[in-house]
């Protein structure tokens, strides 16, 4: 299992010292480290209609060029200069997934997907802005990365709508990363990485939804629920003076009138799991043709050489308020004290044996919980 070799830090003083204050680059971060997916098979999923994919290039220092996928080709951007991107490339090869593994000291609702970027010698993104946080593993090559410190006096440049590209920086990272490196970039820090060979680089992205994100998926959580109809009323309402104005009291008690959904701890906890577990990118999920039962998993579980494995990409958690639930892809299942082992495992995202299984099936709700799982394509069967 791949683990982060910290040098001087831990991973509570990288927390309290680094995260989303300051960059940090951490030279030989993973010893002899081997790339989960090559380059061609890289240019495969760019081939693919339902994985989002993008080529960046600029020839001869001229105007920044951006080509979305899918791609039938790739020789028609040379032997340099571009950059060719897949997004949630995790979801689709289970070895880009297991780069997740190092960083679980965060928690997983926090961690989004993993980005791999394949350069030409030349190829990047330009200097630009991410909001988000970001870990950077160098695979396959070298790349010069420079990255500075917050400043709003940096320009914006409108090069391309698709790029989030800003002026030149001061760096504070001046360095080159080879393959076992790892680079960490706090949001709104420029940051600039320029490949000197062709090269494989795999960031580990963070969500970080902003207010308007999160209002209009809650607005429209109760659009679903068909609740939050209750109207505004005032019983206690008192003769105006002034009814031209409206009142800061007035402006109170509407305000604590919206407040109310939030403060409903079954309605915003369902909410925000079902929000954060939701997937933003395409994976590859197969539902069973035939739903398994209870009685077939019994069957299956007489294979010994069986594993049950998530679907790469899955975002699984568990809430305990106001009542344990389960959460796989924006799907809850309410849990007791029997399936709380189990939705544990699950929710850990992590291969089960026939023997893990076995351990916990001989419990009927945990065979139903296991097949549910099944049946919706979020788990299958090795």
């Amino acid at each position: 299992m791949m683990q982060i070799n910290w040098q001087d830090l831990t991973p509570e003083q990288f927390l309290k010292e680094y995260w989303q204050k300051k960059p940090l680059l951490i030279k030989n971060a993973f010893s002899d480290f081997s790339d989960p997916v090559a380059a061609d098979e890289l240019a495969g999923f760019a081939m693919e209609e339902e994985i989002e994919s993008r080529i960046i290039s600029q020839k001869a220092r001229k105007a920044w060029q951006v080509a979305h996928g899918p791609f039938t080709a790739f020789d028609q951007f040379g032997e340099q200069d571009w950059t060719l991107l897949v997004q949630a490339a995790n979801n689709w090869s289970a070895k880009t997934h297991d780069l997740l593994t190092p960083f679980r000291f965060i928690p997983n609702w926090r961690i989004d997907d993993v980005m791999v970027s394949f350069s030409t010698p030349g190829g990047g993104v330009g200097p630009h802005l991410d909001q988000y946080d970001v870990f950077i593993i160098q695979g396959q090559g070298k790349r010069r990365w420079q990255v500075g410190l917050p400043d709003e006096g940096l320009a914006q440049l409108l090069p391309h709508p698709d790029l989030k590209q800003v002026s030149d920086f001061t760096p504070v990272i001046d360095e080159i990363t080879e393959p076992g490196d790892l680079l960490y970039i706090p949001p709104n820090h420029p940051h600039n990485g320029v490949a000197l060979e062709n090269s494989l680089n795999y960031s580990v992205g963070f969500q970080a939804p902003n207010n308007q994100e999160l209002w209009s998926a809650f607005a429209d959580k109760l659009l679903d629920l068909d609740t939050g109809t209750k109207r505004l009323d005032d019983p206690g309402r008192q003769i105006t003076e002034n009814p031209e104005r409206l009142e800061s009291k007035d402006i109170e008690q509407i305000k604590s009138f919206m407040q109310a959904q939030l403060n409903d701890e079954s309605l915003f906890n369902n909410f925000i799991a079902s929000f954060l577990t939701q997937c933003h990118h395409a994976m590859e999920i197969l539902v069973p043709v035939t739903p398994i039962t209870t009685a077939q998993l019994e069957d299956i579980l007489s294979e010994e050489d069986i594993r049950f494995t998530p679907v790469s990409g899955i975002k699984s958690l568990i809430i305990s308020s106001p009542y344990p639930c389960l959460y796989i892809n924006g799907e809850a299942w309410q849990l007791q004290e029997k399936t709380l082992p189990l939705a544990t495992k699950l929710a850990q995202s992590l291969p089960l044996t026939t023997q893990e299984i076995k351990s916990f099936t001989s419990c009927l709700l945990n065979a139903q919980l296991l097949t549910s799982v099944l049946n919706k394509g979020y788990w299958f069967i090795e």
